[in-house]
């Protein structure tokens, strides 16, 4: 085939180079490179004598382009368009018209070109209407400019930088300025700005991610199938959307006789389960017209569309999980003896409820007191009975004084407190305390704004004691640790319902204001520190500033008893509602653990003052003893260990314990009950 105007416009160096390319190849490849020449020179010979003459001057024009100009000088127009119905497709130079060449089918174009060895180097040029054989450094150009690299290859684009300048045996430099300061001593604002990066690192403000770990991409396909690929593996196991079951040979109109049940076999499809019975029964037809519209194709169409637009799209991996492995890992019991675990001795001698007993500090003593309007006190080795006072009324609470010197018992009756001398002690402190009990004249403490009088000290000439009566009735009472001050709660919403008093001046008043409805009162063991609670809080107090310091929220319905632990810092709290909080002041102000122990109203909690133990009592007639473990080590949380369940007592009137104590040397346990007996638990 002919190479077209353009070639033959080619000079004889380009002849020259085609015929070096021609030996380089195969035989096959000179005997049509020669039959390629041949064409090519009856082609030039057959070409106007005036053309070939302006393509050699072109050809011999001293021009710095490589290339040789077009032969169509038309410009840029649609020449499909514009010379569809023509015999020429433009002008040359001279104006002359450009005839097309004969156009060839594509069987006879495919069938030279697979005769022809060098047909995948041409290209056709639609602007001349020729084919173009590329040259083998053309081809190579090509090559390189797809692969990136720089058209030519004698061109290195990484030479050695070529100085310019020269610097040696210079006399001066390029700049004579001298070199300023900043060049010497370290930039301060450099150092400010890498201070605050600093700053903001530490706070967290910028998060310093790892260089060599590769960014994570969130972007992935909604509707994959492919489950256990990377990116559904972290977001947790995506599951796509359900397909529908293709329909197989039983779905058919004329389905084979095998896939046909028989009438006994549809018959024990009705005794099946709905879950477990088929959903399609096969049935046969003569032809496809005859076949029925499928009843439940709206259902299932509509519970398709349901599993689309309710699922889930997440797989729930089940996790294996050993029960016993999720339990907190305790301590054997055997590791914290000794604690009570069984009933060594039983009180009796009370005709009614025991509501209330206290404990001597020297651990050698036991009051008690009842419904039946007695004070009585024990030995509590022995469980004999030393001396009993015949109160009148019904004994709610009872304490005894903290102080070794001061033998002195607090009684609470409806309206009154009664102080009376237990007898215990030497001479000489018998003689104090008769003459600490002994009030000359009778002596009133008056409220500020309020003539009438809250507490009236008098002398109680039957027993020998002090008689404080109040203008409401009494709840509960404490001492404070030194033995001197106590406090009285009245259950009460005006400025009266915590009462402050002092032994030695018989001395009473009335700090706190506005506090609620207060249940019980007490002190802190060791600090000036005060502890109010209401039905809901507990208020702790400043006695030196006479404030609040803080107020724990315990989210029961009504509190009923608290306890301080021995160190001041941990506090338990019953409730009405069976529950125990416990509180570390250090921590929250909301409860660090919250027990549900008991199926009945908690009526005392209580810690052990040496071992670290503490107890509740309950109307369900049973007292849960818990050691308890409180570390001096701030970020190492209390350990709180349920021991044993302490039963015995026997429910009268819907009550069961009413009260709890420790013995303050031993770890043995006090329960007064409603059956009017005290029992002692021992280890």
């Amino acid at each position: 085939m002919g190479k077209g105007k353009y070639e033959e416009s080619s000079s004889d160096e380009e002849v020259n180079s085609s015929s070096d390319v021609v030996e380089a190849s195969s035989d096959e490849e000179v005997e049509s490179s020669s039959d390629e020449v041949e064409a090519l020179s009856d082609d030039v010979e057959s070409s106007e004598d005036e053309s070939s003459s302006d393509n050699e001057k072109v050809e011999e024009s001293d021009s710095s382009e490589d290339e040789v100009a077009p032969r169509n000088t038309v410009g840029d127009i649609p020449l499909v368009e514009w010379h569809k119905d023509e015999e020429h497709i433009g002008y040359d130079i001279k104006g002359r018209k450009i005839k097309k060449q004969p156009r060839k089918d594509k069987l006879a174009s495919f069938i030279e070109g697979a005769d022809d060895p060098k047909n995948w180097r041409k290209i056709y040029d639609e602007y001349n209407d020729e084919e173009i054989e590329l040259t083998k450094d053309e081809i190579k150009i090509i090559q390189r400019v797809i692969s990136g690299r720089t058209p030519h290859a004698e061109v290195n684009p990484y030479e050695d930088y070529v100085d310019w300048f020269e610097y040696e045996d210079k006399g001066h430099p390029l700049s004579n300025a001298p070199e300023p300061k900043r060049r010497f001593i370290p930039s301060k604002w450099e150092q400010k700005r890498v201070a605050n990066l600093v700053r903001k690192i530490r706070a967290g403000l910028i998060k310093v991610s790892d260089q060599n770990k590769e960014e994570e991409h969130n972007v992935y396909s909604l509707w994959t199938d492919d489950t256990d690929s990377v990116e559904n593996k972290k977001r947790g196991g995506y599951v796509p959307a359900p397909k529908p079951k293709l329909p197989g040979h039983e779905e058919a109109y004329n389905p084979p006789v095998e896939y046909i049940p028989t009438a006994e076999e549809i018959n024990s499809y009705e005794l099946m389960y709905e879950e477990d019975r088929p959903k399609f029964i096969p049935r046969r037809y003569l032809n496809y017209r005859s076949v029925p519209a499928y009843d439940k194709g709206v259902k299932e169409s509509f519970d398709r569309c349901l599993d689309q637009y309710l699922c889930p799209r997440t797989r729930k991996k089940r996790i294996n999980i050993d029960p016993e492995s999720l339990k907190p890992k305790l301590p054997s019991r055997k590791d914290l003896r000794p604690y009570p675990t069984t009933c060594y001795l039983e009180y009796r001698g009370h005709m009614g409820p025991v509501n209330c007993i206290s404990v001597d500090p020297s651990g050698q003593w036991l009051a008690s007191g009842s419904t039946d309007g007695t004070a009585r006190v024990w030995e509590i080795e022995t469980g004999r009975c030393l001396k009993i006072w015949e109160v009148g009324e019904v004994a709610r609470q009872i304490c005894w004084n903290p102080s070794p010197d001061r033998p002195i018992l607090a009684v609470v009756l409806e309206y009154d407190v009664l102080l009376l001398n237990s007898g215990m002690g030497d001479i000489d402190i018998q003689t104090k305390m008769k003459e600490l009990l002994h009030i000359s004249e009778p002596g009133a403490t008056e409220d500020a704004g309020d003539s009438k009088s809250a507490v009236t000290w008098i002398q109680h000439e039957k027993h020998d004691g002090i008689r404080m009566k109040h203008f409401k009735a009494v709840s509960s009472i404490e001492w404070h640790f030194k033995g001197d001050y106590f406090t009285t709660v009245v259950p009460s919403g005006d400025s009266k319902a915590i009462l402050l008093h002092q032994l030695s001046k018989k001395h009473s008043e009335t700090p706190f204001r506005k506090l609620g409805i207060p249940v019980t009162a007490v002190f802190h063991p060791s600090k000036k520190k005060f502890f109010v609670a209401t039905k809901k809080f507990v208020h702790v107090y400043d006695l030196s500033k006479v404030e609040k310091i803080q107020k724990l929220e315990t989210g029961v319905r009504e509190i009923s008893s608290i306890s301080i632990h021995p160190g001041g810092e941990n506090i338990i709290v019953g409730s009405k509602e069976g529950k125990m909080c416990w509180f570390d002041l250090e921590l929250s102000t909301r409860p660090y653990k919250t027990l549900k122990v008991h199926s009945k109203d908690i009526t005392r909690v209580t810690f052990h003052r040496t071992y670290p133990l503490f107890a509740s009592a309950s109307d369900d007639c049973t007292a849960y003893v818990f050691h308890s473990t409180v570390y001096s080590d701030l970020n190492q949380n209390p350990l709180i260990v349920p021991l044993e369940i302490l039963r015995g007592h026997k429910p009268e009137h819907g009550r069961g314990v009413l009260d709890c104590k420790y013995h303050p040397r031993q770890p043995w346990l006090f329960t007064a009950g409603a059956d009017s007996i005290i029992k002692l638990y021992c280890h």
